[in-house]
This record gives structure tokens, sequence and C-alpha cells, in this order.
């Protein structure tokens, strides 16, 4: 089967290409910027990309064509594929159909950490040598890959809220019928498709309906947002995990940046996780994995002796260089929670150490403004703070700068900015750069200024 993908150079959608072609279709594909590491990667399994949505690139005549949910109605190339009678679907009911369908899915969902425990969890499968199928929205290192189809039942998930294409509007999650469901957090996001967090907790609920009395739901029980969510009724046992509250599963910090933790089951300790890994976020991250992977029959103490062997993830708290003792990193918080839990894990680690953290307000809940309250004070325990305010962007920057005081600027164009850092820097800093974009390269930008600049 000919298999033509719109969008394809999202992680997710790139995923469903890599598993698409792994099962012996051809696969072609298209976005609207093609570029590393995602085109690479497509193209070295053999996927032919299309730069851009022209209509014509239907003429390939594919048997399917999977829409991606950056399309919309008056886009020429839906328009054309609307009048043609060419099969369509989307990402997520193509993987339900053809991939999860009789596997043993395992779908991780929340507001934050869900690409983190995602790969934590097929770690521990692999590491207890199940051999799970995954698609994760990001790159776990310790496989170097979002997606794969594994030859065990096992398959692990990322379940996102975000809703499926133009022509289905329900959260991509409810496609995925798990039987292993592990909940992290919930609070507001996606503000361009969900006008309040009751709209978001309907579709979490949808997806805790879809949950088969055989299965097993996980979830972190110090969350209020999951638990009132979870009252709106519930038909699969419930497992309870906790970092700090009483719970069914919790843990006891070896160390307090979250370098090594005792879990807890029942208050009886049965492993010790020790890791490169920083933040009490990545600590509840891994509790949550380790509860969920008990229910799919790998020991406690099994797991957390795999997490000690777990790489991380690109992109998330990533070092990406070391230049005259400044270290830069890269991080995808894109909500004030999670820009707030990535501060502390690094305070943790630095300890008295300067963190200047660097801000790219680019996800559309920030664009719109809707976290303009809450988001100094998710940065007031940097030392410095940059706010990048690009052409265009209609939320400004300027009061959340007023409200941090003199240790906080706004920079519109990323020259300046790289300009500001350099001025600003110095030994011991570190750099924490956080986007849910690339940024302009701003890493590397700056990673070379440092290296240019004279001892």
């Amino acid at each position: 089967m000919h298999l033509h993908i719109l969008g394809i150079c999202g992680t997710f959608m790139g995923g469903i290409a890599a598993l698409a072609r792994a099962a012996g279709h051809r696969v072609t594909g298209s976005d609207a910027n093609v570029y590393p590491p995602m085109s690479t990667q497509l193209e070295s399994l053999g996927i032919t990309l299309i730069d851009g949505y022209d209509p014509g690139q239907l003429d390939l005549k594919p048997d399917v064509v999977v829409v991606g949910n950056v399309m919309t109605r008056g886009k020429p190339v839906i328009e054309r594929l609307l009048d043609s009678g060419i099969p369509f679907t989307s990402g997520p009911q193509w993987l339900a159909e053809n991939v999860l369908r009789g596997r043993e899915v395992a779908a991780v969902a929340g507001t934050h950490g869900k690409t983190t425990t995602s790969s934590m969890l097929a770690w521990i499968l692999q590491d207890a040598g199940r051999d799970p199928g995954f698609l994760i929205g990001g790159i776990p290192a310790n496989f170097g890959t979002s997606a794969r189809a594994g030859a065990a039942a096992a398959f692990v998930i990322e379940a996102d809220e975000y809703d499926t294409a133009f022509f289905d509007k329900r959260a991509k999650f409810v496609h995925y019928r798990p039987k292993h469901l592990l909940l992290t957090n919930l609070e507001y996001d996606h503000a361009d498709i969900y006008p309040d967090l009751a709209s978001i907790q309907r579709q979490v609920h949808h997806l805790v309906r879809t949950v088969p009395a055989s299965g097993r739901i996980t979830w972190n029980s110090g969350d209020a947002n999951l638990k009132a969510t979870l009252a709106m009724g519930a038909w699969t046992p419930l497992v309870e995990y906790a970092r700090e509250s009483a719970a069914e599963w919790r843990t006891r910090l070896v160390t307090p940046e979250g370098g090594a933790f005792e879990v807890l089951h029942r208050d009886a300790p049965v492993g010790v996780v020790r890791w490169p890994l920083i933040g009490l976020h990545n600590v509840e991250n891994g509790l949550g994995a380790i509860a969920c992977a008990a229910g799919m029959g790998v020991l406690p103490a099994q797991a957390a002796a795999a997490l000690g062997r777990f790489a991380g993830v690109k992109r998330r708290l990533e070092l990406r260089g070391e230049v005259g003792g400044i270290r830069v990193y890269d991080d995808f918080a894109h909500h004030p929670t999670a820009v707030a839990l990535t501060i502390d894990g690094v305070r943790r680690q630095a300890g008295s150490g300067r963190i200047v953290a660097v801000l790219e307000p680019r996800s559309n809940t920030m664009r719109l403004g809707v976290h303009r309250e809450e988001l100094a004070e998710s940065l007031a325990a940097a030392d410095r703070v940059f706010l990048y305010q690009p052409a265009g962007q209609d939320f400004k920057l300027d009061g959340v700068a007023a409200a941090l005081g003199e240790k906080a600027a706004v920079k519109a164009e990323l020259p300046a900015l790289v300009d500001a850092l350099m001025e600003d820097l110095q030994a011991g800093d570190r750099v924490l750069i956080m986007s849910n974009g690339g940024f302009g390269g701003l890493h590397e930008r700056l990673l070379a200024a440092l290296r240019a600049r004279p001892a």
C-alpha cells in the first residue's frame, strides 16, 4: 500500500511514517519545512519527501492520505484531496487500526512529562527483555529513534490530548484503546482548541472510559485535577502514585536534586534509582513509570535498576555544550509549571551558581497570553532572565519583564539576544534555553559565540 502523509516532519507523523515503512508500505510525504534531523531520518528509511503542500503531490495517486492535524480546510492540497475521492484518514486512526490493534497498549497521558515518562516506560520494558514497540513525541537516547514496531505484544504510546485532524476534533488519545493508562498530571493548556480546564478533563475522561476493567489506570494522586477527573467515573482498577503524599507507590529522596531516590510500595522499600537525571519532576516521572511497569509484569527492583541506565530524552534538560565553564542546556518547557520545575531541577544541582533562563513563549497557549499572570513567577528562581519577543506576536512580554525587575530583559531579534547573553555570561553559569521549537538555532549560535570569545 502507498501512504502519503501530509505534515510528515512532526515527531508523531514522522513516527507514523517509520512504522508504516517498517510494515512494508511505500511511504511518501510532505511538510511546510522539510529539514534535518527528521528529514534525514525519514530519507534514510527510503521515504520520499516533498517540501510544501502543492496540490500536485496528489498526482502520486496514493492508496490513502494520512492527514496531520496541522492541515486545515482552505489549503489547496486539502481542497483537492476532498474533491479527488482519494481515501484519507488521521494519524491516530491509522495507528490504531494498523499498529495498535491486538497489542498490549500502554498509554501515557498528562499535561507535563508525557515524553519523558513514555521513554522511561519503554526503556524499562526493553531492559526487561520485552522488546516493546513505541511511538513517542521525542527521541529517547537509549533508542535513538522516536518510533519502532517492536517484536513483543507491548506497545508504549505517548497519548496527546491535542485534537486529531480538521475532520476529527476528538483528542488523539481516544483512538488508542489502552489496556494500561498512566496519567501524570493535568493543567490547562492548548488554549487554541480548549476553552477551559473542564473541556480538557472531559477529553481525559473519554480516554478513561476506553480502558477495560482487566487493565489498570496508574495515576498521580497528588494532582487535584486528575482526582476530580477520575471522580467523574472509573471502571478500571486505580493505582495511585505520588512523590510527596501518601499513596500506594511513593518515593524517599536519597539526594536532594533527585539523582538518587528510593521507591516504596505500600511503605516497603522495593528499589533504589541512581541516575544522571535531575529534578523532582523526573523523580515523579520515574515513579509513575515503575508503578505502571509493575502492572505489566516488571518487578520494581528490576525497573529501578533499568532507570539507572536511562540516558534521557533529546531536548529534555539536554546539555548541548560547555564552553569556558558555561553550560548550555536545551529544554522543551513551554508552560509555566514546566518552566518552574525545570529551573528548580537545575537549581538543586547548581546550588548557588547562577541560572540564566532564556525563554521563547512559542506555544499557541503562550502566544495567546493565557499564562501571562503566572509566567513571571515561574521564572523568578532564575538569576537572570532573557525573554524573546519575535515580531508579530500579540502577547507582549514587557509586563513579565517588569514583574521580574532588573534581572529580566526582552529582546526582539536573535542576534541581539546572543549579544546580550555574551555580555552577561560568566564562568560557572548554567544557561537554560526553553522553547517547544528550534528557537532559531540559538543553542548553537550561543555556543559558537562562546567558542569565539577571547579567553
